[in-house]
């Protein structure tokens, strides 16, 4: 059991998105997600949309192969309301 997902630390992305991948961007992820599918954990953070990650990716194709392996099983949690750093800055200010 040591290949267990449950063995193994997720791969974590955090920010994901603010800029379109390069074509070597691409290919990259596509292989970290294809090697972790059913294999292992991956957390995202990202403050796009789900809807806009294709755009993101800025292939089709890619895209279609990334996002599959990556929704598919997947747990969302999406977060509303403004920004907790934010809040605490409009705290601070006299």
């Amino acid at each position: 059991m040591p290949n267990c997902a449950c063995h193994q630390r997720p791969s974590t992305y955090d920010d994901w998105g603010p800029e379109p991948l390069t074509a070597d961007q691409r290919r990259d992820l596509l292989e970290i997600v294809d090697d972790r599918y059913d294999k292992g954990s991956l957390l995202i953070t990202s403050q796009v949309p789900v809807s806009q990650w294709h755009d993101v990716i800025a292939d089709p194709t890619l895209g279609d192969a990334i996002l599959d392996r990556i929704i598919h099983n997947a747990h969302r949690i999406e977060l509303k309301g403004d920004s907790l750093r934010r809040q605490a800055g409009e705290k601070k200010k006299p």
